[in-house]
Order: structure tokens, then C-alpha cells, then sequence
């Protein structure tokens, strides 16, 4: 049930706004001011849209478009211009919202960004791309896991950017550390339009988590992003769902009090509480153990595929990027941020 898209809030929904923003050409820094401003104008039409709504999310490349363009002169800072002008459309429609830029990185190629600002312009979660979409993207690794944040009506909302949800691994860290709600941002093009709602639903019920997930939309003479902006609730069945139309704005309340019971009271299909408790009525507790060899491999830094040398792309020369002579140095852990 979507509150007939949140027209009709409930006192434990949240209602969301997804974005199918029109695809941009951003090659300047007049374009990208440009392209700025109407992501401005795209928050105040969410809220004059609808009242009721708490958070509204636009794509990943929203600003910047599908050039894969890593020229210094384009790139952004938490600091700058364009996180300010988020930051005001925030504070001046009294809306929650959520960001994408590909964000400046001294030492390598940029990190492809996503944040969510409180209604006050306040910085709630900052997220780097963990899994940039190989071969053709030229984004550096991120190195801050998946963090959740509270959101509008005690929510606890995570957000990972388009590749990312085809990990299940993903969703599985989201939910484990705790979110009720899982945003995803994407840029993807028509061709990856099956694959991207069978994930998001399994995503969903294999969490128990709500996932709200939007991509870029419409064409920018080169490419066609698919739009689909869509809601899936925590039992894998679509709320709401949207169409290829540019700038039309999917909405949905979710409730992440029914996500909280659902997990506290499921005994058949409560997966993410049972993988760590596997068989419980045979043995009290379940078994606690790690019987994955991918997991165990990955720990020791070991991961490697029985075809592994079977592999033809395993760098981005194929895009027309140079390969890559630069190793990747995790940095020490350090306590996650957390914001609000």
C-alpha cells in the first residue's frame, strides 16, 4: 500500500520523492551551473507537488550526465558552490533531499558521491560509490563502507549508487546495519531494465527493507537512461512504479514501522536474521558459523574465482581509459561518521 503515493500519510509513514531527472549535457562550468539550478528548481517543484512529502531523491549523475567527463574544472567539492545551492533548496522548501556529484579526489581519479541533507541543510550521510560500474566507469573505489543515517519520521535510511545493488552483498550490509529503507541512485540505460527491477526486489525480500530506487531518464543524443523510478516494500511486492517520462517525480509513502515488525515477528522468510542462526529449531541459536569460502577469501584478501584466469576485461582500456599501474591501498579503519 503507497498511501495513494503519499497523498494520504499516515503518523508512521515517510513519504518519498524519486526523480527521474532528464538526462544532462554537462561539459563546462556554465553547464554545470546551469544543471545546478535546476535541480534547485526540481526540489521546490517536489514540494509544491506534494505537500506531504519528506525526502525527495534525484539520480546518480544528476548533475553531471553520462559523459564519464573527469576534467578538474567540472568536478565537485562538499565545499562548493553546488552542495550550497542543495543545501539552500533544502532549508527553502523544508524538504529532505538526496544528491549525486562526482566529487574531486587528490589522490586519483573522483569519487562518484552521494549525500542526504536534512530539511535544514544539515548533512546526514555521505556515501562513496563502492562498486563504480567496470569497465566503463573511471571512479576511484569507495573506502567508507555503507552508512546509515536517520531519516524524516525515525527512518533509518542507507543509500548505495546504481552497479551497487546488483551486489547482494550490498543490500545484506545495509540491512544489517540497520536500515529500514534502502535508496538507489542510478544512470542506467534501457538495456539493463530487467536486471534492475528483479534486483531491487530481491534486494527488498531478502532484507526485509524497503528499497526506493530511481535512474537518470531520456536521452541526451547519445545515450538513453530508462527512468523507472520504483518502490518495492519489504515482501518484494512494488508499491509504486514509473514510466520513461523525463522529470516526472514517483511517489510512495513507506513505513518503516512495518519494517521493524516484520523483522521482529517473521519466523518463515525472515532470511537476514537467519542466515547468522542457520537451523535454529535443530540447535538452540542456530549455527554461528561462516560456512561461505567467498567470504572467508575475501577476509584474507584471497578472492579468486575458479575461472578466474579465464577473464578478457579486467581493466577500462576497453572504454578507451589507460590501464591502470596504481594499486589500491585500503586506508586504516577509522570510526564511521555519523550524522544527526
Amino acid at each position: 500500500m503507497s498511501g495513494l503515493g503519499g497523498l494520504n500519510k499516515s503518523p508512521n509513514g515517510v513519504v518519498i520523492g524519486m526523480v527521474q531527472l532528464q538526462l544532462p549535457v554537462v561539459k563546462t562550468p556554465a553547464d554545470l551551473a546551469a544543471q545546478t539550478e535546476k535541480i534547485c528548481t526540481m526540489v521546490g517543484k517536489a514540494r509544491r507537488n506534494l505537500p506531504t512529502m519528506d525526502l525527495v531523491v534525484f539520480p546518480e549523475y544528476a548533475l553531471h550526465g553520462l559523459s564519464m567527463d573527469t576534467n578538474s574544472d567540472i568536478m565537485c567539492r562538499m565545499d562548493g558552490p553546488e552542495v550550497a545551492a542543495f543545501r539552500k533548496a533544502c532549508v527553502d522548501n523544508h524538504i529532505w533531499g538526496c544528491f549525486s556529484i562526482m566529487e574531486h579526489n587528490p589522490d586519483g581519479y573522483p569519487y562518484n558521491v552521494g549525500f542526504i541533507l536534512d530539511d535544514k541543510g544539515e548533512l546526514r550521510l555521505y556515501y562513496r560509490k563502492l562498486h563504480p560500474w567496470v569497465p566503463v566507469e573511471p571512479w576511484d573505489p569507495g573506502d567508507l563502507g555503507i552508512p546509515v543515517c536517520e531519516g524524516p519520521n525515525g527512518s533509518k535510511i542507507a543509500l548505495i549508487i546504481c552497479h551497487d545493488g546488483m551486489f547482494p552483498e550490498m543490500a545484506r550490509e545495509a540491512a544489517y546495519k540497520g536500515a529500514e529503507i534502502m535508496i538507489r541512485t542510478a544512470g542506467y540505460t534501457a538495456p539493463i531494465r530487467h536486471t534492475w527491477k528483479i534486483t531491487n526486489q530481491a534486494n527488498a525480500f531478502c532484507n526485509l527493507m524497503v528499497t526506493a530506487s530511481v535512474c537518470m531518464c531520456g536521452t541526451d543524443g547519445s545515450f538513453d537512461s530508462m527512468g523507472e523510478g520504483m518502490f518495492v516494500n519489504f515482501d518484494g511486492t512494488v508499491m509504486a512504479e514509473g514510466s520513461h517520462r523525463p522529470d516526472e517525480i514517483i511517489t510512495c509513502e513507506v513505513r518503516p514501522d512495518l519494517v521493524r515488525e516484520a523483522r521482529a515477528q517473521w519466523g518463515v522468510e525472515n532470511n537476514i536474521y537467519q542466515l547468522g542462526h542457520r537451523a535454529y529449531v535443530a540447535v538452540k541459536g542456530g549455527a554461528r558459523d561462516c560456512p561461505y569460502t567467498y567470504m572467508q577469501d575475501m577476509v584474507a584478501g584471497q578472492y579468486c574465482l575458479p575461472w578466474e584466469d579465464t577473464v578478457k576485461v579486467t581493466d577500462g582500456t576497453v572504454c578507451g581509459f589507460p590501464k591502470p599501474d596504481r594499486t589500491y591501498q585500503p586506508k586504516p579503519a577509522e570510526p564511521e561518521k555519523k550524522y544527526g
